[in-house]
């Protein structure tokens, strides 16, 4: 106790309740209450007590010097260099990475009376924190490296006191994969930096597998024709990444379609005879070349990518039995049919040494045709928007003898922003009932069915995923939203999270309008259109709720910000921020487009009318011109591309940004144009013309949304 200054020279006794410290002085004995400190995940054992002031250096060693722990180290270095460079001078704070078997590991952990048991062998950790040394004592180099990515969240906030809670925690997963997979061939392709950012961030958070999703973006140099000019990783790009991937502890699981969602294969002429239907999305079994361009992909994605496992996709075969095998599925069955084409895609790549993994429908399609698999595969059911009732879904495979991994989903395909609560409910669930049921893995997943997807947007639920895989059993929603914006972005407000909330709440509201339609649909439908109109009868009641919650999130956002201009992820705070404005938009569009409606209706009725004169030209000046909506709507969508397109940039290469930006320019040219028509009549009008009927500028019939 000689170093430490008289502020924190305390002991930590473990067992007391958790919030409680029990602090010994050279005078008195003291009981103070303590938040107990956010990690994700939360941790299986974890014993937290008084706070240590830190000196101004802290040294991280390795005795073994094995290059797992080296990485370690360096990766806990780069996180020291973050925190308040003051702190009182003298000896260094200690922070020691031990493998379990060394002498010093285990002196500490029987004077601990810590245990390090069976199921931590192969990625647990002990983390323990005393006054002048905190150690990380693990069987192996990720059990080490999650360790650190424990103490990290422990390590104070920039602008934070620099101290540091003593303690213990023992910890180990859940779940043997933890994985993510991202959608790279709807639009939306990574840059190989920001492929290398989600690495670093899915390892700080314990997730273990990164997996991308290809139909035709992985370029393979003997079948180059699907794979598009600047949206497709090259093998140099994949070796780069799977070697950097590989430091922290992270497999990339390639998926590649390998029975339906191939129209971007089969659009091509030199695919028509592996194609089911003409230019259509499932690969025909049976025909001679089916199997050995399976082949022939597969081999050259197992020279690329090492992993144990490859995933082979075959979800949503909808063509099947319609075109070259409806006879065949007609006589035999769907289900038969299916599986043994999956039996023989399974048998062509034995060679490969690779366990297959694949999308679980068929045990919902055809339950009875499951114990037709080769017992070695992997089935992956998936559903994206329940809470419970999973097990019908696993079961299948599990009465089969089948590995299983669970996919949930970030609910952000077709929306403006992800909706959260749809997403975290649904991986909660899923997660806990796949546990339950022994799935031995997860895959949560990102779609970019609309091609507008924005990983950056994606992290809540993302994130979500790796922790509640991590953690055994259900875990707790609240808990990781009160904790998020502390650990991922630093925020020690709070107002990041609820910023986050604010959005979760802008959804529910919306959602009482949606009906069929989702967000990203809404955002782009002319609210003067048939289908406009009926979405704005339900709409308008909701939208000044929508905008005040998606306006506080903006605001929330920006003081948190400005609070600490330091925030790490500024860019996912960026995609954030459009994303609240472009649910803000929604609503915004919806009642100016009805303000302009009902106002000009009543310009109409006033044109001639000397004593109301005045009123409709101040009517008419609101519609069109400075400041009028038709503006304001312009002005909006334009601000907006602006946002949007940068996000895009700073994850995504250029291609298919110009297939989304269009559409803001279609809708800057819209609400332009009707301006432009406006003006053109109200100049007509001053000049002792008629105002122009509703109907020839493109307005909805009096009273026709029944929205007011």
């Amino acid at each position: 106790m000689s170093n430490l200054n008289p502020s924190s020279a305390m002991l930590f006794l473990r067992g007391i309740v958790p919030g409680t410290l029990v602090l010994f002085c050279a005078f008195s004995t003291v009981a103070v209450a303590q938040t107990q400190p956010r990690l994700l995940p939360a941790p299986r054992e974890a014993h937290f007590g008084v706070e240590i002031a830190l000196p101004a250096k802290i040294a991280v060693t390795v005795p073994g010097r094995e290059a797992d722990g080296q990485f370690a180290a360096r990766d806990l270095e780069e996180a020291i260099k973050l925190t308040s460079p003051t702190g009182p001078a003298g000896v260094p704070y200690r922070v020691v990475l031990l493998r379990t078997g060394s002498a010093e590991a285990k002196a500490l952990l029987a004077r601990l009376k810590l245990a390090f048991e069976a199921p931590m062998q192969s990625e647990g950790y002990i983390l323990a924190i005393e006054p002048h040394q905190a150690t990380v004592i693990a069987a192996s180099g990720s059990g080490i490296f999650y360790g650190v990515q424990t103490l990290k969240q422990l390590l104070p906030l920039p602008e934070s006191p620099r101290v540091l809670p003593t303690g213990t925690v023992r910890d180990w997963p859940a779940m043997r994969y933890r994985g993510i997979q991202d959608d790279l061939s709807r639009g939306p392709f990574p840059t190989l930096d920001f492929q290398k950012r989600q690495v670093r961030i899915f390892a700080a958070f314990k997730a273990n597998i990164y997996s991308p999703y290809f139909e035709h973006t992985l370029l393979y140099p003997n079948q180059p024709l699907a794979a598009p000019p600047g949206s497709s990783m090259t093998p140099a790009e994949v070796k780069e990444l799977v070697a950097y991937a590989r430091q922290y502890h992270v497999t990339i699981i390639p998926e590649q379609e390998a029975f339906g969602h191939l129209h971007h294969v089969l659009k091509y002429e030199l695919y028509q005879d592996v194609a089911e239907t003409p230019h259509g999305h499932v690969l025909a079994p049976g025909q001679t070349g089916t199997l050995p361009l399976i082949k022939d992909w597969f081999t050259e994605m197992a020279a690329e990518f090492p992993s144990p496992f490859i995933h082979i996709g075959a979800d949503e075969t909808w063509d099947l039995g319609a075109g070259r095998t409806k006879e065949q599925v007609q006589t035999q069955g769907y289900g038969p049919v299916y599986v043994a084409f999956l039996k023989q895609i399974h048998d062509e790549l034995a060679p490969l040494h690779r366990r297959l993994l694949f999308w679980g429908d068929i045990g919902g399609a055809d339950p009875a045709a499951v114990a037709g698999l080769p017992k070695d595969m992997i089935a992956v059911p998936w559903n994206y928007w329940d809470t419970r009732g999973f097990d019908k879904m696993i079961e299948p495979f599990a009465k089969a003898g089948m590995e299983t991994w669970v996919a949930p989903g970030d609910a952000n395909w077709g929306e403006v922003y992800p909706v959260a609560k749809t997403a975290l409910w649904n991986i909660q669930g899923f997660l806990r009932d796949g546990q339950r049921m022994g799935s031995t893995g997860t895959i949560n997943t990102v779609w970019n069915d609309d091609g507008e997807g924005l990983f950056n947007q994606d992290w809540y639920g993302v994130l979500f995923g790796a922790v509640a895989a991590w953690q055994p059993g259900e875990s707790s929603i609240s808990d990781y939203q009160e904790a998020y914006g502390v650990v991922f972005h630093g925020d020690a407000s709070g107002k990041i999270n609820e910023a986050e909330k604010e959005l979760m709440a802008a959804h529910e509201a919306l959602g009482k309008a949606q009906a069929h339609l989702n967000s990203d649909d809404i955002f782009w439908l002319d609210p003067w259109s048939p289908q406009g109109q009926e979405v704005s009868a339900n709409l308008l009641p909701v939208a000044k709720d929508l905008r005040l919650h998606a306006e506080r999130a903006i605001v929330l956002l920006a003081q948190a910000q400005q609070a600490n201009p330091s925030l790490p992820n500024q860019d996912a705070l960026t995609a954030m921020d459009m994303g609240a404005r472009r649910l803000d938009l929604i609503g915004m569009k919806f009642q100016l487009a009805q303000e302009i409606a009902e106002g000009y209706s009543r310009a109409v009725a006033f044109q001639h009318d000397a004593a109301h004169r005045s009123e409709a030209s101040n009517i008419l000046s609101e519609i069109a011109g400075n400041n009028g909506r038709c503006e304001d709507l312009r002005d909006a969508f334009s601000a907006v591309k602006g946002e949007y397109s940068q996000v895009w940039l700073g994850e995504n290469r250029p291609y298919w940004l110009n297939n989304v930006t269009v559409r803001y320019d279609l809708e800057i040219e819209r609400w332009h144009s009707r301006s432009q028509l406006f003006q053109n009549g109200i100049r007509d009008w001053n000049s002792g013309k008629d105002l122009p009927s509703a109907a020839t500028l493109g307005l909805p019939a009096a009273g026709g949304n029944g929205g007011r």
